[in-house]
């Protein structure tokens, strides 16, 4: 399979100077939603929509990477997830299988870094060892950090990382006081991963669905209408347009916020 093409013609830089001033985001997370629903509007089976949906992808890390985004998190399979039809589960294994044989090498040769998160005992033993292998080959570039999430779930993420605190507790380590929001979120899944600045779903539906609950906390959320096969590179650069046309206020007042800038 090979790597989708770009368009001849770049567009506009994707965060091109607006009233609101925003910088691009460093962090952008999305929910990839509509593989079934883009597989049967065309008469295709599931599995065909999620093959489809790989070529995505391909073309959003690659622009990505483009528009210098610091980290791109994935949510390619939940907890929830387990729950579908088992030849579509295990077709998703085999592609995620897949894509940890063929894709991580040229992950490296990109200087992108690779991370995983979520319960990965809950995969196959082969799965297990490729994810090793795979964060292993890549932990020393300095290139954008991809995060992937999978068998992941935000509210799993946060009870994880309350029951590390609390047995730091336990054995003395830790005191209950010491706990903050800083300290949280240095027990949470994956180390140095910044606070998500833009959550793009796609297929039209609005809602987090058990993602990056503490890391969404303040970002801005983009919804396309369109199912992620169709998501492609430039959809992703109007969704960074989107985000820069925004003012983020963190809890300030736009007088506070136009005062900082002067």
């Amino acid at each position: 399979m090979t790597s989708p093409q770009l368009p001849e013609q770049q567009p506009d830089d994707a965060c091109a100077p607006s009233l609101a001033g925003e910088a691009p985001p460093s962090h952008v997370a999305i929910i990839m939603d509509g593989n079934n629903r883009w597989a049967r509007a065309r008469g295709l089976s599931g599995v065909r929509g999620h093959r489809a949906g790989v070529e995505t992808v391909r073309a959003v890390i690659q622009r990505a990477a483009e528009r210098e985004v610091q980290t791109l998190s994935l949510f390619a399979f939940s907890s929830e997830n387990w729950k579908r039809p088992a030849a579509e589960v295990n077709a998703l294994m085999e592609l995620f299988l897949m894509a940890l044989k063929r894709e991580v090498k040229k992950l490296n040769e990109r200087n992108v870094r690779l991370s995983i998160i979520g319960e990965q005992r809950g995969f196959s033993h082969a799965i297990q060892k490729h994810i090793q292998r795979a964060e292993a080959l890549t932990a020393d570039n300095t290139g954008m950090h991809l995060v992937i999430a999978a068998n992941y779930g935000g509210q799993w993420d946060i009870a994880r990382a309350a029951r590390t605190l609390a047995e730091q507790v336990a054995a003395g380590d830790l005191a209950p006081s010491d706990i903050d929001e800083v300290c949280f979120d240095q027990a949470m899944g994956v180390d140095n991963v910044p606070p998500v600045d833009l959550c793009i779903r796609t297929s039209g539906e609005q809602r987090l669905s058990n993602f990056m609950l503490w890391q969404l906390a303040y970002a801005e959320l983009h919804f396309s209408p369109l199912l992620w096969p169709d998501f492609g590179a430039d959809a992703f650069d109007a969704a960074l347009n989107d985000f820069c046309q925004r003012r983020r206020r963190f809890g300030m007042t736009d007088e506070q916020i136009e005062a900082q800038g002067a």
